[in-house]
């Protein structure tokens, strides 16, 4: 059987997400050979810009895709939050296992809720969403640039004198991270489209890629972040803009809650929108247009 040639970034995260995928193929069908190539990204080499200043979600993917367009690769695994919601032709999703922890964590050394954090606390974070929904509720803070890999934030908390950082649960869990990290409810911080979600992305008319990934995909998950990125598709928001938005499902029916924030967190809106699971898009599309409003972009200045 020919081999499945799988591309990932290099980060500790990427490896231990395409490590599950590359286990669970295996585990699967017998006899399978599963290679990995590490293909560093533009998000990978730009470490000291900000997402929203070097161009969005896209620096984490491009080079990916352009090699599983070509045929040098079989399939690439993502955090779908990295994940542009418009694939490029010839592209699609094949597969996306059961969702991880959504909810991002408050990591301190001294604090466990943002409200325990003192008066103009410094907040490490490069996020444009955590920042803003922190800024909604306390617009004391002090918020502080990092960026790099989950460790390399970690490290700065220590090394910067910072009070705080803000992390995905899904990525700490996942690289089995014993740091002081206490999640937040969704009611403090709604997450990214995506966050705790592995998103496997194939050639579209890869039949065999689709078919060997098909017992590795949870539908649930699969309709969740669909409305999840019909909903930030149909506001025509990435990195610039502060949207967020979780789903969940219960039996048949999906319920969607999201919103947008001001960047300084002077305004923050919320919409809540619910159907049937096989309508995930038209959630995610229906919640879109009662947060943006009749004739607004739904973007936020």
């Amino acid at each position: 059987m020919k081999p499945l040639i799988i591309g990932s970034r290099g980060s500790p995260l990427a490896l231990a997400q395409t490590h599950f995928i590359r286990d669970r193929l295996q585990a699967t069908h017998a006899g399978l050979s599963v290679e990995v190539k590490i293909i560093k990204t533009s998000g990978d080499i730009f470490q000291t810009v900000s997402m929203a200043a070097a161009g969005g979600k896209g620096l984490f993917t491009k080079e990916i895709e352009e090699q599983l367009l070509a045929g040098d690769i079989d399939l690439a695994v993502h955090s779908m939050k990295d994940l542009p919601t418009t694939l490029p032709d010839g592209l699609a999703i094949g597969c996306v296992p059961a969702r991880e922890d959504a909810r991002d964590a408050l990591v301190s050394h001294r604090y466990r809720t943002v409200d325990e954090l003192p008066q103009g606390a410094r907040i490490g974070t490069s996020s444009i969403r955590r920042k803003a929904q922190l800024l909604a509720r306390r617009p004391d803070l002090r918020m502080e640039e990092i960026r790099g890999n989950v460790q390399t934030r970690l490290n700065k908390l220590a090394s910067e004198g910072l009070d705080a950082t803000i992390l995905a649960a899904a990525g700490l869990r996942r690289l089995g991270l014993e740091a002081p990290a206490y999640p937040l409810s969704f009611d403090v911080m709604l997450p990214a489209v995506g966050q705790g979600l592995i998103a496997v992305e194939i050639r579209e008319a890869d039949a065999r890629t689709r078919d060997l990934l098909a017992p590795l995909n949870v539908p649930e998950a699969m309709a969740a972040g669909e409305a999840e990125r019909s909903f930030l598709r149909t506001m025509g928001g990435g990195c610039q803009v502060p949207f967020a938005a979780h789903a969940t499902i219960s039996g048949d029916r999906l319920r969607l809650e999201a919103g947008v924030f001001s960047h300084d967190g002077s305004s923050a809106r919320r919409a809540q929108g619910e159907g049937l699971v096989h309508e995930a898009a038209a959630v995610g599309a229906r919640v879109a247009a009662d947060l943006s409003g009749a004739g607004e972009s739904g973007r936020v200045q």
